[in-house]
């Protein structure tokens, strides 16, 4: 398996706009490292490709779905009036984050 270099994460950072300094592109390496660690040890149990997936981390989960009903919605003006005035046009008005 490929490991991940201080360039790799670099391009991703870019690529999802939160640039990060040489500290914090040292600590996510770490970080790689310790998980493709974990990883290599993980595949050297034995016979690990026959293992079952599990659905659930309980083994003797069970669940009853319930039966959906229909319920009246609270009214949209209800809904804004815990908000600030940050509303436009029966929407919530946030800070922009990128670009």
């Amino acid at each position: 398996m490929q490991k991940f270099t201080k360039e790799m994460v670099d391009d991703y950072a870019d690529k999802l706009l939160i640039g990060l300094t040489e500290e914090e592109n040292k600590m996510v390496l770490d970080e790689f490292e310790i998980i493709d660690s974990t990883i290599d040890i993980i595949n050297e149990i034995p016979n690990i490709e026959k293992v079952e997936p599990m659905t659930h981390a309980l083994d003797n989960f069970e669940y009853e779905l319930r039966e959906d009903v229909v319920e009246e919605s609270i009214p949209i003006e209800e809904l804004l009036s815990n908000c600030d005035d940050s509303t436009v046009d029966g929407e919530v008005q946030v800070p922009r984050m990128v670009g």
